[in-house]
């Protein structure tokens, strides 16, 4: 198997502008492989794209139920958020509940990715904190962990912090991998990342959405993940971004995105698990080629494969909002 596959392209002017290569990987019920193009076994770092294992944490150590989490702050710990007002008081209230302040949160802060948000922010004359950061949710939630732990929560990024070896294993178990051994890299919001097989990702997320092989207790957990999600699409992502968008459109679909061209997706209903990486790391590849990928799962209505089939091939405007190409996806 080639270690690349053509997963989309772009059009301009009738002509083939870019292609882009990756990998990918689905996996059904009982494990076994569905459909994979490139080299699948080549370790990846899925960044972002796992922060609903991540989660998982914060509703086994007993910590949403200790300090009253709901549906949409379980969908933020999840998030990788735009900065928008609703996300930033969502985090500040987690925060609240947790009796700690901004300052608490180590993952450092940057401007909202969302623009009507950061030109209102510097309209007031503000300057963005840890709570604009688009992992805020998931550093309160690990901060929650730590605390219905009863360790320090300083320090809670760190490899070594109970916290993150607490998630280590439990991405160690959800996918079957070794993280021992695994590459170990450090974040944009400063938490360990592993580097891993796609086909294990894939896996993961299979385990995750079915809950096959995994204890009752976690099943109920990710569970309550999946349809925390659910209800709250929006924490997720936010205005105009692809996750919220597709979730909203079709809510038996799952997807995460994570930096430099990874996407991992779900199908509950179904027991699928799906993971791909873009090679060069471009996010509209990845987004399009993840939407063909589901849209050829022959588990959906008509509407819904209708819908998803709408996310597989996305115009391309300039500054004068006019249309110059598209993209779209080879899978």
């Amino acid at each position: 198997m080639s270690a690349s596959v053509p997963i989309a392209e772009v059009i301009r002017g009738g002509f083939v502008e870019s292609r882009h290569e990756g990998a990918f990987a689905i996996i059904g019920p009982g494990g076994g492989m569905v459909r994979a193009g490139g080299d699948i076994e080549r370790p990846i770092y899925p960044r972002s794209a796992i922060k609903a294992m991540q989660c998982l944490a914060v509703i086994e150590s007993g910590a949403a139920e200790r300090f009253g989490f709901n549906d949409a702050e379980i969908a933020l710990a999840c998030a990788s958020h735009g900065g928008e007002p609703a996300h930033v008081e969502t985090a500040r209230a987690m925060l609240t509940k947790l009796s700690l302040e901004e300052d608490a949160l180590e993952c450092g802060a940057h401007w909202p990715s969302e623009s009507t948000a950061a030109r209102e922010l510097a309209k007031r004359g503000a300057v963005p904190g840890p709570l604009h950061n688009n992992c805020s949710g998931k550093h309160a939630g690990m901060l929650a962990v730590a605390l219905a732990l009863g360790v320090s929560h300083r320090g809670y990024v760190d490899a070594a912090h109970p916290v993150q070896r607490r998630i280590a294993a439990t991405l160690g178990a959800l996918t079957g991998s070794d993280l021992a051994r695994a590459p170990c890299g450090i974040d944009g919001c400063s938490v360990p990342t592993w580097a891993l097989p796609l086909r294990d990702l894939a896996r993961a997320f299979q385990r995750f959405a079915s809950g096959e092989g995994l204890v009752p207790e976690r099943a109920a957990a990710a569970e309550r993940i999946i349809m925390a999600v659910r209800a709250h699409p929006f924490m997720v992502a936010g205005s105009k971004r692809f996750c919220t968008d597709l979730m909203r459109a079709v809510p038996r679909a799952f997807v995460k995105t994570g930096a430099e061209g990874v996407f991992c997706a779900a199908v509950p209903h179904a027991g699928l698990g799906l993971a791909l990486k873009c090679r060069d790391g471009a996010s509209r590849a990845a987004e399009t080629a993840i939407a063909g990928l589901l849209a050829g799962l022959d588990v959906w209505t008509e509407d819904e494969r209708l819908k998803l089939l709408g996310f597989t091939e996305v115009k391309i405007r300039n500054w004068r909002n006019r249309e110059t190409g598209e993209i779209h996806t080879l899978v």
